[in-house]
């Protein structure tokens, strides 16, 4: 085809050539990926930042702290899996106590939910373990590199004695505390100051496994891996769009205030340029520990912190704007220019109601349950060795094992009986002592007149009643087989 005006009219038209890359190098490493690029998140001060330091003491506090308090003669906390008991406060429980457990992961749950309808990620962005312990990591290398501009050029230059020493330094602090945190994750199970003795002694070769395995996870994590376990690891911000909706309340970036985006100082009149309050100074991208520009939008990486909250405010103070550009608010109030008490009256919609009344009806439940929970438990198993048999007298007896729990910390004495068919007797010991926490087995054996009950397998029940008052009483269920 022709031109019909121009330079080129009545030419022949041009013959085009693609433009193809050339090919590569055959002794060339060509990458089909682009590797992460290290964030370096920059230190700020403001509300969100102290609450997040208010987290990390609180929830370090309790979790290091915890196994060394005692209760009685006791670990306070420990869940013992080589005896099979789990203690509590004053509880003590038993695998049979299993249902204890699952409704407690019901109920987090059903928590993590509500939190997450009401206020997007909160617990990511304050008291994720993950988030706690880069933010401890990452104080550490503040400490011994500096902050953000130090630490890159830091690791930019070559290795001189002072990056030397400054990594080596951060190094076996991040050690020290991988390895303390190791340590008193494995003294939930094993009782913390036995295990103290035994790795001083270079004993107990599964307990320093655990200890280096659970040290190493945390180094691993909190020291490199850090925003990536949060973006590509764990599942949670893969499903929580399920649970936001418009009226949950995330850090937002308000756009029609905000754009057109341009640097300026503080002596111009940005307005009459038609700008926004958006200096692009991009200190909300600097401080993001995931390292995203919020600006563009809610995104799945966002843990919901708020730093880029604290960077903001600080600019709009120093340009002396009104705060709030990025703030914690929810997509209807931002589209709506909603104000505050309209936010806050949407937090109890149809959702959330739902989840607060299931949530506080669940651990209601679990509280009743756990304060009319009996002291004592029994389990009954029928010798199968010699189901039925007619024994001196004229009588017919069924053999049992009868394993009586004590869920007290105090030594028992229980008195056992049993009830079910005309003339039925225990022909065992009638008294038995169980100590405390523990677990005793005792053979016992039922006994009928010949010929009283009809052939087949009839319902009785053993009845175990403690002699002190108040001290527990359990009924369980069994078997006792006639012949025929």
């Amino acid at each position: 085809m022709k031109p019909e005006n121009g330079d080129d009219a009545g030419k022949p038209p041009r013959k085009v050539i693609p433009i193809t890359p050339a090919d590569p190098d055959p002794g060339q490493l060509v990458s089909m990926f682009e590797s992460e690029k290290k964030v370096y998140p920059r230190s700020i001060s403001g509300v969100f930042a102290r609450w997040r330091w208010a987290l990390v003491f609180l929830t370090q506090l309790v979790f290091y702290g915890l196994p060394w308090l005692e209760w009685g003669q006791r670990q306070m906390v420990l869940f013992d899996l080589g005896a099979r008991r789990f203690y509590l406060f004053g509880l003590v429980l038993y695998p049979q106590d299993f249902i204890y457990l699952a409704g407690l992961l019901i109920i987090s749950a059903l928590a993590l939910f509500l939190f997450t309808a009401v206020a997007g990620r909160l617990w990511c962005g304050f008291s994720c373990p993950q988030t706690v312990y880069t933010e401890i990591f990452m104080w550490v290398e503040r400490k011994v590199e500096g902050d953000r501009s130090a630490r890159m050029r830091l690791d930019k230059n070559g290795w001189t004695f002072e990056k030397l020493w400054k990594k080596s330094l951060k190094q076996l602090l991040w050690i020290a505390i991988a390895l303390w945190t190791g340590f008193t994750f494995v003294g939930y199970f094993v009782p913390i100051r036995e295990l103290g003795g035994e790795l001083l002694a270079l004993q107990g070769s599964w307990q320093v496994f655990w200890v280096l395995f659970y040290g190493f996870a945390t180094y691993g994590n909190a020291g490199y891996m850090r925003e990536q376990v949060c973006k590509y690891m764990c599942p949670y911000a893969r499903f929580q769009s399920a649970m936001f909706d418009r009226d949950t309340m995330i850090v937002s970036y308000d756009t029609g205030r905000g754009e057109p985006r341009a640097p300026r100082t503080k002596k111009v009149d940005y307005k009459a340029q038609g700008l926004g309050d958006c200096i692009d100074c991009k200190m909300c991208v600097q401080v993001c520990p995931v390292g995203i520009d919020i600006r563009n939008g809610l995104q799945y990486e966002c843990i919901g912190c708020g730093l880029c909250i604290d960077a903001c405010n600080s600019i709009m103070d120093k340009m002396e704007y009104p705060r709030g550009l990025i703030r914690l608010t929810t997509q209807n109030a931002m589209a709506g220019l909603w104000r505050r008490a309209q936010v806050l009256r949407r937090i109890f919609r149809p959702r959330v109601l739902v989840y607060s009344a299931v949530l506080i009806g669940l651990s209601m439940a679990m509280i009743v349950s756990l304060a009319l929970r009996q002291s004592v438990k029994v389990d009954v198993i029928r010798d199968r060795a010699s189901l039925s048999r007619i024994v001196a007298g004229g009588k017919l007896e069924n053999v049992y094992r009868l394993q009586i729990m004590n869920a007290t910390e105090q030594a028992q004495r229980y008195r056992i009986s049993a009830h079910g068919l005309d003339g039925l007797e225990l022909a065992s010991e009638q008294e038995v002592e169980v100590g405390p926490a523990e677990t005793r087995g005792i053979a016992a054996r039922l006994q009928i007149p010949y010929g009283s009950a009809e052939p087949g397998s009839h319902t009785v029940f053993f009845d175990i009643d403690a002699v002190h008052s108040g001290a527990g009483r359990a009924s369980e269920k069994a078997v006792f087989l006639v012949p025929r």
